[in-house]
């Protein structure tokens, strides 16, 4: 789903369980104040929401239909009623960070190819077209397909207005689902969908693509030509719409994701990151050599690519060109584009698992890596997001901070170093 915040995504299943139980422990300090609250809801769509939509150009007609019998869900994460403060993130800082690995189930991954193989030679015509259209080869297009909705498999058994308008009533981010239930509104003042078929994530995604509404509007392409985009019910539709959004976001035709490398011990780890790109074939001429043994495409080497070692020197390492931070625009996750990545080849070419085994990385509180990143941060490091999760900011002020301390740079935080940046 485009639009996840950098560093934060190791699986939307573990997510969502601790969002889930995090509301279920909360739920009875208001539980007792749910009519109240119900009625606080109703009054925010007639006196509030309802005036604001109109500005934005939606009918009653369409205001009417839409809210019409809708409730507040009481299931959803992250819900913040009227009179109640936003729960504390205490939990979640002491948890202990996951493996990166933890995230490539290679059985997951042996089954998406599977499928997607299939998928892709039975509409292999539709994504040829999809390729020439929007420059995005079809095994990219098809691996996100498969990741965010199981190739349109996955049940969406939410009402999308109902997530949203609660969300936007009561959440920890209430004017993003504002602006999200405007965008939702107008596919339906449009015509595009009804409400009651518009039936999404429990954090509002909708469809095949798992688009949100705004992305909707942006990207949703009639790629069909029955009238209008459809991403539920279409194929075409809903590949040729995450095609249009790659492009739109930068997909640079003709090139790669990226390339699983190694790295020369005597090259430090801490030179990651989009900032700091360099021709490939500068990349290589200091040593970095694909792991598969084969040559970088001649097509590539003067063109950027990027250092990536999203587990520093304890897991594969990489170089990934600009397409790869595309793919970071759908779901800001180095791991998601990587899984991505992964499999997208798997599908096209029958491609394994990174050969470079991930380490014996994620024995740690997420509290130690923020203690860690506020350290260097006093230093003068710009580690990024000080969040208590590994980004590659952090990432290679460890590495510098490490190389400047007389230790070979990991690039990533371990419990020996706990305490020594001080």
């Amino acid at each position: 789903m485009p639009g996840r915040a950098e560093g934060g995504v190791f699986g939307r299943a573990a997510a969502l369980l601790f969002a889930a139980m995090t509301a279920l422990f909360s739920l009875p300090a208001f539980a007792q104040n749910r009519p109240d609250v119900e009625r606080q809801f109703q009054r925010w769509i007639a006196d509030d929401f309802g005036p604001a939509a109109k500005k934005a150009g939606i009918s009653d007609r369409t205001l009417k239909a839409a809210f019409q019998g809708v409730t507040l869900n009481w299931s959803l994460p992250d819900l913040v009623p009227p009179g109640t403060k936003p729960p504390k993130q205490q939990d979640q800082s002491q948890a202990e960070f996951s493996s990166p690995g933890a995230y490539f189930s290679e059985k997951r991954l042996q089954g998406l190819a599977a499928t997607g193989r299939g998928l892709a030679a039975a509409h292999a015509a539709t994504l040829k077209k999809i390729e020439a259209a929007y420059g995005v080869p079809g095994e990219i297009v098809v691996a996100i397909w498969g990741r965010e909705s199981g190739f349109g498999k996955a049940k969406l058994p939410y009402s999308a207005v109902q997530v949203l308008s609660t969300k936007a009533f009561m959440s920890t981010r209430k004017e993003m689902f504002r602006e999200e239930l405007i965008a939702a509104l107008t596919m339906i003042e449009r015509g595009d969908v009804d409400a009651a078929t518009m039936k999404g994530s429990w954090a509002g995604a909708l469809g095949q693509p798992q688009f949100m509404p705004s992305s909707y509007l942006k990207y949703a392409v009639d790629f069909d030509r029955d009238g209008h985009p459809d991403i539920w019910n279409s194929v075409p539709d809903s590949l040729a719409s995450i095609a249009h959004y790659l492009q739109k976001e930068g997909w640079q035709r003709g090139r790669d994701w990226g390339f699983e490398v190694s790295i020369p011990s005597q090259l430090t780890c801490a030179q990651e990151g989009p900032d700091l790109a360099k021709p490939i074939s500068a990349w290589a001429a200091a040593g970095i050599t694909r792991i598969s043994g084969k040559a970088f495409p001649a097509a590539d080497l003067k063109a950027d690519g990027m250092m990536l070692v999203p587990a520093g020197r304890h897991g594969p390492e990489f170089v990934v060109t600009p397409n790869f931070y595309v793919l970071k625009q759908y779901n800001n996750s180095d791991l998601y584009a990587l899984f991505i990545g992964n499999l997208a080849d798997r599908i096209a070419y029958g491609a394994g698992p990174f050969q470079a085994s991930w380490g014996n990385v994620g024995k740690m509180l997420r509290s130690d890596i923020l203690a860690m990143q506020k350290a260097l941060v006093s230093k003068g490091y710009d580690v990024g997001n000080v969040d208590g999760l590994p980004g590659y900011k952090t990432r290679r002020s460890l590495g510098d901070w490490q190389a400047k301390n007389g230790l070979a740079p990991t690039c990533f935080p371990d419990p020996s170093l706990k305490g020594k940046i001080r």
